[in-house]
Formats: structure tokens, sequence, C-alpha cells
């Protein structure tokens, strides 16, 4: 297998191709048993090279070279910003999701412009502050994990070069982000370029005719830089290969994003770019790809809540065909929200279902006879039940199982939630000392596990307990609690 092969796709990429490479010493100083579990995970990107001493070595310099080209993704990974404020995009390894988990989310960016009031003159005007720190302060919990946005892009509408760099100072006063600095000006983008040097921005954007001037201002400050040939993917791999011998390594791809009628052109460039890259192995396509959405404000006579759909439905459909940054101007919430949460779906490992930790979680303040209740692990179905106990108020006890992030129907079905599993759980969590009766209450879509979670409750020494099958789902909680708690049994001592 060539190194060319390799880096086709990870799915061709063996763990006994890289464990041939490694020293082979099973020293155990990466913390792994031997150097085949290391090779395994290296593979599966779950450790870093660097964890291996021995191939740090001089001896080894050699193999180390060769294993990082090797494990080198087919998309070069590119990051943005410095330090704790930086972003990277790229890195991805394979073209489609089911082969292997995306890496590096896309990143989403909101523009101002130069042109915008740096603070509202009048009521209903958008300023440059305000909106920056919207942008910057977007948060919104989805399951369990905190939802944001990511860079400011800064377009320059006046081509002023004292105007854009006024621009650039005031967001960069206000705002960590990394940012995009969008002019087609080289003396526009240099003005603005010298404010913010020690903040690696990303240029926007090298054309057929401004190339040089681009290359140059990257070369010169150590930035990345996007090339832009709209709806012409020979010219745009013509510009990647004069600009990669001029110099320049870290690109960004923009094949132009088109609405309405062009936008089928638009989805068939990402996809071909990505093509190629991935399956077709060609090197000048291997560099992250930019989208912007925002271009369905342009020239558009819609009217303000058409044209944010439009820009919403794009920005869906170039996070799905394989764009790593996009540029977006709407900031209504029904626009960011299915944008940052179907980035969330996207990104998540495909060979990992969304978890949360197992164990017992109180609500309320509950007291030793207060419902115990047993769900599972997976993130959707805990965070609904959270939500659901938080909304009906009371004091709850709640079990949960790790089903290695399962719902609770599949992990019955598929015995990730078993009664021994259950048993286990409630013993380990200690609640039997918090609580003086002896009820749990399981989902009703486990309810044929009911006789046998008895049984193995008595087995590992938790005698006279009683399953108690709640409803099908947990929206019926609080109706199931009114008529059956507490207990008949309960009620009578």
């Amino acid at each position: 297998m060539t190194e060319r092969e390799v880096k086709k796709g990870v799915t061709k990429l063996s763990p006994i191709d890289v464990y041939m490479l490694l020293p082979r010493t099973n020293c155990e100083e990466c913390g792994e048993p031997n150097c085949m579990a290391f090779a395994a995970k290296l593979v599966n990107r779950e450790v870093t090279l660097e964890r291996c001493p021995p191939i740090l070595k001089k001896e080894h310099e050699k193999a180390y070279k060769k294993l990082q080209e090797t494990l080198a993704p087919v998309i070069r990974k590119i990051t943005i910003g410095t330090g704790d404020h930086s972003i990277k995009i790229g890195g991805k390894l394979v073209m489609y999701r089911h082969e292997f988990t995306y890496h590096n989310p896309v990143a989403l960016a909101f523009d101002v412009t130069d042109e915008m009031p740096l603070h509202a003159r009048f009521s209903g005007e958008e300023a440059l502050i305000d909106r920056v720190k919207r942008v910057e302060n977007f948060l919104y919990n989805y399951i369990g994990r905190d939802l944001t946005l990511d860079m400011t892009a800064i377009r320059s509408t006046s081509n002023d070069p004292t105007i854009f760099k006024s621009a650039v100072e005031n967001v960069a006063k206000v705002t960590k982000f990394p940012l995009i600095l969008c002019t087609l000006d080289p003396n526009v983008m240099e003005a603005g370029l010298v404010v913010v040097q020690d903040r690696r921005p990303l240029l926007y954007a090298a054309t057929k005719d401004n190339w040089k001037s681009m290359a140059e201002l990257a070369l010169m400050y150590n930035c990345p830089l996007s090339v832009l040939a709209p709806n012409d993917l020979d010219l745009l791999r013509s510009l990647v290969k004069t600009l990669i011998e001029y110099g320049v390594e870290d690109l960004v791809l923009d094949p132009g994003t088109f609405a309405d009628e062009g936008l089928s052109d638009t989805v068939n460039n990402f996809t071909m770019i990505r093509r190629n890259a991935c399956k077709g192995g060609d090197d000048l396509c291997g560099f992250p790809l930019i989208g912007t959405p925002i271009t369905a404000w342009l020239g558009g006579k819609d009217s303000k809540e058409t044209l944010a759909w439009k820009e919403a439905y794009i920005a869906g459909i170039l996070m799905s065909r394989y764009a790593d940054v996009l540029i977006m101007h709407s900031l209504d919430g029904w626009v960011q929200l299915p944008t940052v949460i179907w980035r969330f779906n996207i990104y998540t490992d495909p060979r990992k279902p969304v978890a949360v930790d197992s164990g017992l979680f109180t609500f309320g303040k509950p007291d030793e006879m207060s419902p115990l209740m047993l769900t599972t692990n997976y993130a959707l179905t805990y965070f609904t039940v959270e939500s659901d106990l938080k909304k009906f108020g009371g004091d709850y006890y709640l079990v949960v199982a790790d089903t290695e992030g399962i719902s609770v129907e599949s992990a019955v079905a598929g015995r990730y939630l078993t009664a021994e599993l259950i048993a286990e759980t409630v013993k380990k969590s200690g609640v039997a000392e918090k609580i003086k009766h002896k009820h749990l209450i399981i989902p009703g879509r486990a309810a044929r596990l009911s006789g046998a979670i008895e049984d193995e409750l008595k087995n590992v020494g938790m005698p006279g307990w009683r399953i108690v099958v709640g409803p099908m789902d947990s929206s019926g909680i609080a109706k199931f609690l009114d008529e059956t708690w507490p207990p008949k049994e309960e009620a009578k001592e």
C-alpha cells in the first residue's frame, strides 16, 4: 500500500500498517499495554503520535516522519487565531461521516461591516459593537452541551483603508473571537491586517486578479488565505497550485456560494472538490472549504424573513456538503438554532452515541419517601426526562444506567439494558440507604424486564423490592405519580 493510497481514506489504514513503523518495544510508556494497542488507537485518532517517547528519538527520525505522513488527514488542518482564542478547521480524514467521525466542526462566522456605526444613534439601528457582542454571547444548551458561535467576519463595504482599519480596531477591542478580514483590495486588507497581525486572522480572499499581493500579505503576516474562484474549479485548482508554489501553505478554498438558481452548482462544486481530495487523491483539493450563505442577502428583493430562511437552509446544505467555515449574516434565533444543532449532530462520533454519566441524580429535595425512577444514559433520553421532572416540580431520585449511550427501547432490545445491569446500578447508587420504601419505577418501554429485575435485586442482596412500570413517555410522569404515588402499601402504613 502506497502512502497516497493510505491517505485516500482512513478505512484503508490498518493498525498493522502503523505498527510496522513503530519501534515495537512494547515499553508501555505511551500508557498502552503494547505497541499494537497503541497503533490501533493512532488509527482511530484516539491518541497522538507524540505519546510514544521512543519514536521521538533520533534513531527513529525517518520512521517518525513517515508515520506523520501516513497519519496526516486528507484535508489539511488549519488554525485561525492564536492560543486559547484559536479555532481549527479541516483535518477531515474521510468524505462520508459514516466512514469515520468528522473532526473540527464547521466554524460559524457572523459578519459586521466597516460602515456600521460604532454605537446606535437611534432606536432600532444596529451598531457594530452591539452586533459583535451578540455573536460572542450566543449560547444555547442542547442535551447538556453548550452550543456557541465561533468567529467574527469584518467586511469592507467602504473599500477605504482608513475606515476598514478603524472597524477592525474597534472589533478587536471587544471580542477575543478569531477574525476573518473580508476585502478583495490588498491595500484595504493590509490596513486592517496591521491592527490584528498578532491574532492570525483568515484573509478573504485571493482571486485571479489579486493573488500575488494577497499571497505576500499571507506570508508576511503568517495568516491563512482564502482562494476564491466562483463556479470555476479549474481556475481554483490553478490558483491553489500557484499559491503553493509561491510559498503559501494554509489555504481555504471557496468555489462560490450561489442562492436560488445557482444552488445546485454550489452543492456540486463543494462535493466535487471534497470527492477529488478524498477519493481521487488530488492534493490541490485537500484544503478546508469556506461557504458564504450570506450571499442570500445580496441583491435580494424578498422580505427579510425569506432571505434569512434562504440563508439558513443554504448553511444547512453546505454543512452537509463538506464546508469547514461559513460566513453568515442573520442573528435571528430561528436561523442560528437549527444551524448550531445541525452542526452538533453532524459532528458527533457516529460510533459513540452522546451519553451522560451514570449514577444517582436528585431533583428538588427528595426524602425517604420520594419516588425512585430509572432511565438510561443516552443524552437525549436523560435530558428529556430531566426537563420533564423539572417542569413538573417535586422531589425525585433518578437512577441512570450505563447503556453506552443507547435509548431505553433500543437498549432493552439490544440487551444493553438488562435486569442484571439495573440491579447492579441501583445497588451501587446507594439509594437504598436514602429511602424507606422499596419501589423502583422503570420506563414503560422496559416493562418486560420487571419480573427479572425483582429477581436480580434479590441476588444482589436487596430482597423485597417491587418494580413499578411507569409511563411510556416521561411527559406522563406527573399524571402517573398523581395516580400511583405513594404506593398502596405505604399509603396503608
